[in-house]
């Protein structure tokens, strides 16, 4: 089974499965007890690697959830082990509710969408947020790919477990990159096009001009 599911099903989830009647699946799957963090498999890694966004929730002194969207180039979030992920923080509009929410509460969760593959990833984790300079060895490893802007902190997690969701209802949208990438084929054909088509234009315009000098 998965540890995911060992954190996700409180007792409180467990008594709706029970009057939903999803208690049999539910219960399943936690025959076996796991203790140990998930470690990310190379699926994992690169799926997480492969994206140029995802979404953070916390939970702050009052008890409310605070997700915030973090986005930058693909590869952003960087793998840094199977129980590690780490990106550098960027300034933003300073409210810094993720950085203070942490800092009460180190539980995370993490949700990585892939419209284009209708794909998403679910992730349970511990994060802390540092100054950037307390660790310059991690803040060099980080920077490249990073998102643009000046460097405030550098954001690890680590991974306590991690679940694939169901494709259902993922709408599929596409970024301007992968409609650029898919239509550069397109694109090149329509330019080859154009230049045989002024070329012939061309021939067609000097074989009049040569029919309209030459003499009857």
């Amino acid at each position: 089974m998965s540890r995911y599911d060992r954190l996700a099903y409180t007792s409180a989830v467990r008594r709706v499965q029970e009057e939903m009647g999803s208690a049999t699946a539910g219960g399943r799957r936690l025959r076996e007890p796991v203790e140990d963090a998930e470690p990310l498999t190379d699926a994992t890694a690169d799926f997480i690697r492969g994206l140029d966004g995802f979404l953070f929730a916390s939970v702050g002194e009052t008890g409310w959830p605070y997700i915030q969207f973090r986005g930058g180039p693909a590869g952003f979030v960087h793998v840094l082990d199977e129980h590690t992920l780490g990106y550098l923080d960027v300034r933003g509009n300073r409210q810094y509710i993720t950085t203070g929410n942490v800092r009460g509460n180190d539980r995370v969760a993490l949700f990585f969408l892939d419209h284009a593959r209708q794909r998403r990833l679910k992730v349970f984790g511990r994060a802390t947020a540092v100054p950037a300079d307390e660790n310059p060895v991690l803040a060099e490893r980080l920077d490249s790919p990073r998102t643009e802007g000046r460097v405030e902190q550098l954001v690890t997690i680590q991974v306590e477990a991690f679940a694939w969701n169901c494709p259902n209802h993922i709408t599929p949208r596409f970024s301007r990159h992968e409609v650029s990438s898919a239509l550069a084929p397109v694109h090149d054909r329509l330019a080859r096009l154009e230049q045989e088509n002024a070329a012939l234009r061309a021939e067609l315009a000097a074989r009049a001009d040569a029919d309209a000098v030459r003499p009857d």
